[in-house]
């Protein structure tokens, strides 16, 4: 590559003054943000040479003495030190997941063995990601080699395990860059040789190459991109000669800025730590929650050799219901539940179709093998409804359930109606002592509308489907010309699914709750349409979207908005309506719902152990002889709300939540995402026409 040569980098200086540039945001990997930041640091003595030798005119020389430089992260590796998430990690993730699920399909329809290698050459993300995604039987990635020398016994010792307890298909996960604890490659081919040669399985190896790097970006990789690509503009326009080239990241949801090169630094420093055999401080330098979910996949996934077990008298039977709409997660969230507890000693217990199964007495024991495969599944597997204990069923008889079958902790997987139903179970604690046991609400709803957390699942799932929808309107848009669609997208009153999947599909506007539609508001964006159209060239005219949420009016319809668009238009522009609908719902669950729901799950299962444990020792250190007792905590943190809080995982109480929380309109009072809003308007092209070109 010439630009690494210093004459390449000559040429590229004279090209950017030629061009009348001062200022370069790269987006790439540490290679390319290294390269630029050389580049910078050259940059005075490259204009020098380029003025002595003719090339540049001294004014040039003058106007461009100095070169600002600004990265942006794009590595779907996602291995750069000091920002959460990298750009194209999501991405190509799902195309991993999507090829995954496919593989699953055959080697469960032939009962085969599958070693997939996936991207990762010092970084076992992707690897890890997927494995936690498709409930991969085993992981293999370089910051963490399986512990022991014999690392093949003990893949085979697990796969086995998994084969006796009635599993029809095998799947392995390795990372290109995977080794074992001397440093030593593990590679796909030698994976297939020891599964075919000691278990004789039917193994087959996939390597998805560049595949990984393809395809059309998930939603969250164009959200994350548009809102760094904002921050590095202002970061260019911040910048002096002294500043020290930035880096924008992502941080507890925040986009940052930082030191480009000590991320760059501590890049390396993985690398380092590994060719050291330091393990566990690679594990340390990748993003906050990388260990976290290393053990919600161990726990998860892998069939435990009982050294996680519990104390007899510590082990739990646990509830398990989904209420509410379904959102894709449920089932993930239900399968790490299940697997997490069954690995502690625990018994879980799936309830069928909510509240109303509950008390109609409609509880099975969920075994490791019953909830396989429930990853990748979309809906509501015990099934799902809105039914509130205390409002829509009788709270004496869910007391009476729970106490019959002598349930001692309750995860509920859901939307506001399962918040709902916490606050009714709270008050009705002093009523009934079998509700005194810890009762934990896992957030699930595509309208994201949960307090105590940023991200309920669904979301995302949700939001993928509606990027994709909206991208063949767009379409279909632009071949007609001159079309504007009103898409209608669901979420109650809260405005998160328009205006992240505006952002994410480049929507002209948004009508959302949060801010209602008025007569004088669509005056403005009709005015800004025929601005935009009368700027379009006469024979190629953009297709454009405005995206509405379904509780904004009750007057102003995706109809009724449509039919002023089209009458206002004066025949610039045409419109159509597209009701999503349930779409928004269904379809397979995303790869950052099934991690999510895996991690929370994981966290759930945790809580209940936490409210219960001092109960349970107490009455077998006095009485050991006697019954359980049925009340086992009465504190307020014991019936709360687990949520994802930036990249951490937090527990808030009902009581605590409650003033948090717009009860009328379903939703939490503060919005994280709603800072996300002017930037649709901003980025459709809002201040840059006149009010005379606004006048038709």
């Amino acid at each position: 590559m010439p630009f690494k040569t210093r004459e390449g980098r000559l040429q590229a200086a004279e090209n950017l003054v030629k061009e009348g540039i001062s200022s370069l945001i790269v987006c790439g990997g540490d290679g390319s943000l290294t390269g630029a930041d050389v580049f910078r640091s050259e940059w005075g003595g490259l204009i020098d040479e380029l003025k002595q030798n003719g090339r540049i005119t001294p004014e040039d020389a003058d106007t461009y003495q100095h070169l600002t430089i600004v990265g942006l992260v794009g590595s779907i590796d996602n291995d750069m030190s000091s920002t959460d998430i990298t750009i194209g990690a999501i991405t190509s993730l799902h195309r991993i997941c999507e090829s995954v699920d496919s593989i699953n399909t055959t080697a469960l329809s032939h009962s085969r063995a599958f070693v997939i290698e996936v991207m990762g050459r010092h970084c076992g993300w992707l690897a890890l990601m997927a494995g936690i995604a498709t409930g991969a039987d085993f992981v293999f990635i370089p910051e963490r080699p399986p512990a022991g020398d014999d690392w093949e016994t003990a893949m085979c010792e697990v796969a086995h395990r998994h084969r006796e307890m009635g599993k029809r298909k095998t799947v392995i996960i390795v990372a290109e860059g995977a080794i074992d604890r001397s440093l030593n490659p593990v590679k796909a081919k030698h994976i297939k040789n020891i599964l075919t040669d000691r278990l004789g399985l039917d193994t087959r190896v996939t390597t998805l190459g560049h595949t990984q790097r393809g395809g059309s970006p998930a939603a969250f990789d164009r959200i994350l991109a548009t809102t760094q690509g904002v921050e590095a503009v202002d970061a260019v326009l911040r910048s002096s000669p002294d500043t020290p080239s930035p880096l924008i990241g992502i941080s507890s949801n925040k986009v940052t800025s930082g030191p480009l090169m000590k991320a760059v630094e501590l890049t390396h420093e993985v690398a380092k730590a590994i060719s050291e055999k330091n393990f566990a401080r690679a594990m340390e330098l990748r993003d906050p929650q990388f260990a976290e979910e290393y053990e919600a996949y161990n726990t998860s996934t892998i069939l435990d050799d009982k050294s996680h077990l519990l104390p007899e008298h510590q082990r739990l039977r646990v509830a398990i219901l989904h209420v509410g709409a379904p959102a894709g997660g449920m089932n993930a969230a239900t399968r790490t539940a299940v697997r997490y507890a069954l690995n502690r000693g625990h018994r879980p217990f799936g309830v069928y179709n909510g509240f109303p199964g509950l008390v109609r007495g409609s509880l099975e024991e969920l075994t490791w093998i019953s909830v396989d495969g429930w990853t990748s599944h979309g809906g509501s597997e015990l099934g799902t409804n809105r039914a509130v204990p205390g409002k829509d069923v009788d709270m004496g008889m869910v007391a009476y359930q729970i106490q019959q079958h002598k349930i001692q902790a309750v995860i509920l997987i859901g939307g506001f109606e399962a918040f709902s139903s916490l606050m009714k179970l709270e008050e009705a604690r002093e009523k009934y002592p079998s509700l005194c046991i810890p009762v934990c609400h896992i957030p699930a709803t595509v309208s994201n509308n949960v307090p105590g957390t940023d991200y309920s699942l669904g979301s995302d799932t949700s939001l993928n489907a509606i990027v994709e929808s909206c991208d063949s309107i767009v379409q279909s848009a632009r071949s007609s010309r001159r079309r504007v669609f009103v898409v209608e997208v669901q979420g109650g009153k809260s405005g998160y699914l328009a205006v992240e999947a505006g952002l994410a599909s480049g929507a002209n506007t948004i009508y959302i709750p949060e801010e209602g539609i008025s007569l004088s508001r669509l005056q403005s964006d009709v005015k800004h349409l025929m601005a935009l159209y009368m700027d379009d060239a006469a024979d190629r005219s953009e297709g454009r979207i405005i995206l509405r949420t379904e509780g904004v009016s009750e007057t102003y319809t995706t109809d009724v908005i449509s039919n002023i668009l089209k009458d206002e238009g004066h025949h610039l522009f045409d419109s159509r309506t597209a009701v999503l609908g349930h779409i928004q719902q269904g379809g397979t669950p995303s790869p950052m719902d099934r991690i999510r729901a895996t991690r929370l799950a994981m966290r759930a299962m945790q809580f209940m152990e936490k409210h219960t444990s001092e109960a349970l020792n107490t009455a077998f250190e006095q009485k050991r002889d006697e019954p359980t007792p049925i009340e086992l905590t009465k504190s307020k943190d014991s019936i709360a709300v687990v949520g994802i809080s930036g990249v951490d995982v937090i527990y808030s109480s009902v009581q605590d939540l409650l003033p948090k929380t717009d009860l009328k309109n379903r939703k939490p009072r503060g919005a994280w995402w709603y800072e996300h809003r002017p930037l649709v308007d901003m980025l459709s092209g809002r201040g840059l026409f006149t009010k005379q070109q606004q006048q038709y």
